[in-house]
């Protein structure tokens, strides 16, 4: 995303005092504060792209920044897109399955690393998956209703969409069971991910067709875009693995939510320590 006119959009969960929001304001150069709330300011006057010294003075006061373009209202978009697991859940819902396996630590390795951008998406999933055999479909349920819990913020930023008329896709390497009752629980517009072949009441190992991997993600988000009828600056894009990073490339604002190193490095925003709320703080008018 280009920014012109930028502002400096700082959020932090708890109040951010005027001390260090003055130390934040002399490290980028700012010439004038606003106070939005009491956790929450824009800065203008700022150069960018950011300073180290800057990113890690923000860091040390455990608060998110982001150049935003002035006036640039939540309204203004047509369509949010995010990931599922990390971001707008909690959990990774593979590793939760495989806990009920015995495997969660096996299982959460190859995560990790796949999210890190160390494997390839696809046949780490089927690996992953491969290692569920057998086990009962009941496990999915248990995982959705013992382990499964939105990200702090996911509400607000859903409801923020409802309110504005702004379309929301879920779109998910992990798996329809979840993403089908996530989208109607939440009033989602449109959910896609990746589904678990069952036999007899017990997984297979085995995915039911096509995975839904980086590039599926990307062209996902450009289906819906163009059907929508929108200008591809009205997307955001939300996630946190590297399996990510196409769709937030081609959003018009893609933002590293929580994200692993590589994700955060490419992405226009990154939201480190705010909840999904601190999406809709990102924008003029709207606050965390």
């Amino acid at each position: 995303m280009t920014h012109s006119e930028p502002i400096l959009v700082v959020q932090a969960p708890s109040s951010l005092d005027d001390a260090p929001l003055d130390r934040l304001a002399r490290a980028c150069g700012a010439n004038n504060i606003l106070r939005v709330s009491p956790t929450a300011a824009r800065l203008s006057g700022v150069s960018a792209p950011l300073s180290d010294e800057t990113c890690a003075l923000a860091e040390q006061l455990g608060c998110d920044l982001a150049l935003m373009p002035a006036g640039l209202r939540f309204a203004d978009l047509g369509l949010v897109v995010s990931d599922m697991d990390s971001t707008l859940i909690t959990i990774e819902c593979i590793d939760e399955i495989a806990d009920m396996q015995g495997i969660k630590d096996k299982v959460a390795a190859i995560t990790e690393r796949s999210m890190r951008g160390e494997l390839d998406f696809s046949a780490s999933l089927r690996e992953r998956v491969s290692l569920l055999a057998g086990l009962e479909e009941s496990a999915l349920e248990r995982v959705w209703s013992e382990r499964l819990a939105l990200t702090p913020g996911a509400r607000t930023l859903i409801d923020t969409c409802h309110a504005s008329n702004v379309a929301f896709m879920l779109v998910s390497g992990g798996f329809t069971f979840f993403t089908d009752r996530l989208k109607a629980q939440l009033g989602l517009d449109y959910a896609f991910a990746n589904q678990l072949e069952v036999r007899d009441g017990r997984l297979t190992g085995r995915v039911i067709g096509d995975i839904v991997d980086a590039r599926a993600k990307r062209d996902l988000l450009v289906r819906v875009r163009d059907e929508l009828g929108l200008a591809p600056g009205t997307v955001l894009a939300v996630g946190d693995g590297a399996n990510d990073l196409a769709m937030l490339g081609e959003a018009g604002i893609g933002v590293a939510f929580r994200a692993k190193p590589v994700v955060r490095r490419q992405a226009d925003v990154a939201i480190n320590h705010m909840g999904l709320d601190g999406i809709v703080g990102l924008f003029a008018g709207e606050t965390s």
